[in-house]
């Protein structure tokens, strides 16, 4: 994947961006990561001239309303671009087996079936432990986060040049996935608010983590890119320089704190 398009940065309560989704770009087409909590998505896709029928492959994570209920607005306008003749070949969405129901059920009750084509041209891809699919042409292998929540899904990708790209999900990293996580190249990790903030937002009560923490994970794990998001979003404007300045003091590598519509390069970093 060439790079990461950053949809939304924030949590589940965020007003001031939105929800953490994400795009990796293969040459013209790209791998969905989550859909947010609407059709907010629709309106993030545009403002990075993502177009809908270069989009062929989406994974939802899990069932929370801030990461799965983009989905059927994707399906809604995917769907019309087919009826158009304007959306060449399929649309697969991956996720974790127990969830393909949820969002079949969740599509049939709030979207018109002439825009749903499940087993047609629609294909959901029910994802166990350890599975790996080839997608845009790389090797992505899916594992379970072990989450106290929701059952959740992260995957590592496996670049044509070895690098290793790997998202935890918006939990905390746990042993349980060492074996997914070791020798990542890049990791996309949560970090819900500053460690210095913990007694405001409760990061550990609702099992999220914070910049301090991700970050000694990482200069532990020797990861030389962090990438941090699902983030509270109460003071917007300084958020990239307050996360970067409590971030350097644990972490050596490159730390990436991105805003909603930014990109990054995976390559050559």
């Amino acid at each position: 994947m060439e790079q990461v398009i950053v949809l939304g940065t924030g949590n589940a309560q965020a007003l001031n961006c939105y929800n953490t989704c994400f795009a990796l770009k293969e040459g013209n087409e790209y791998l969905l990561v989550d859909t947010g909590g609407g059709n907010g998505i629709l309106k993030q896709l545009n403002n990075q001239n993502i177009p809908l029928n270069q989009i062929h492959h989406i994974f939802i994570t899990h069932e929370h309303t801030d990461h799965i209920l983009g989905i059927p607005w994707m399906i809604r306008f995917i769907g019309a671009l087919m009826n158009q003749n304007k959306y060449d070949g399929n649309l697969y969405v991956y996720c974790h087996s127990d969830l393909v129901n949820t969002i079949r059920t969740i599509v049939e009750l709030i979207v018109q079936k002439k825009f749903y084509k499940f087993d047609d041209r629609m294909f959901l891809v029910p994802l166990e432990d350890g599975d790996t699919k080839e997608i845009l042409g790389n090797q992505i292998t899916f594992f379970d986060i072990k989450s106290a929540k929701a059952k959740q899904y992260g995957f590592s990708l496996i670049q044509p040049n070895s690098d290793k790209i790997t998202f935890t999900g918006d939990e905390p990293y746990r042993n349980a996935i060492q074996e997914y996580v070791k020798e990542s190249t890049w990791l996309f990790h949560e970090a819900f608010c500053l460690y210095s903030q913990r007694e405001i937002f409760k990061p550990y009560e609702k099992y999220h983590s914070t910049v301090k923490d991700a970050c000694q994970l990482a200069e532990e794990l020797k990861i030389p890119n962090l990438l941090l998001w699902h983030t509270e979003d109460k003071n917007i404007l300084s958020r990239k320089t307050l996360y970067m300045e409590e971030g350097k003091q644990y972490y050596s590598g490159n730390l990436f704190i991105p805003n909603d519509g930014e990109i990054i390069n995976l390559i050559n970093q």
